[in-house]
């Protein structure tokens, strides 16, 4: 791939189309168009589980945001490239909706609460209205 290609990855749990900036030696440069699937909440190192030491609130990468990533996760994108503000409330929604499909579960109740402290940040940075 080559400077200027838009790409599909991973970073940490969240899913995003970018679009390489540099290219290095065994990761890319990548600055953030849009993102595809929004960061889990909590700890990294102990997925999905509840009973952590600190739960992190994770928010999405911003957009234009420079990140490097492994070459080898980087896959080719040639779809449409959303916008990112709409990407990101997409993200969002589909998240906390699945979340709220099992609020009984310790986990889904403290993403729940990460999100909605996240989802004030992003409103103020993008003026997103998630009602």
């Amino acid at each position: 791939m080559n400077i200027g290609d838009i790409i599909v990855t991973n970073k940490k749990t969240g899913k995003y189309i970018g679009e390489i900036t540099a290219i290095h030696e065994d990761t890319y440069t990548i600055r953030i168009l849009a993102v595809l699937n929004h960061p889990r909440q909590g700890d990294l190192h102990n997925p999905l589980q509840a009973d952590v030491p600190f739960f992190h609130e994770r928010k999405a990468l911003a957009y234009r945001e420079q990140t490097n990533i492994p070459i080898r996760i980087a896959k080719p994108y040639d779809g449409d490239i959303p916008d990112y503000k709409d990407s990101l409330k997409t993200a969002y929604t589909t998240l906390k909706e699945k979340l709220e499909a099992d609020i009984e579960e310790p986990y889904n109740q403290l993403a729940l609460k990460a999100l909605k402290s996240i989802e004030k940040e992003y409103a103020l940075m993008y003026s997103i209205s998630f009602d």
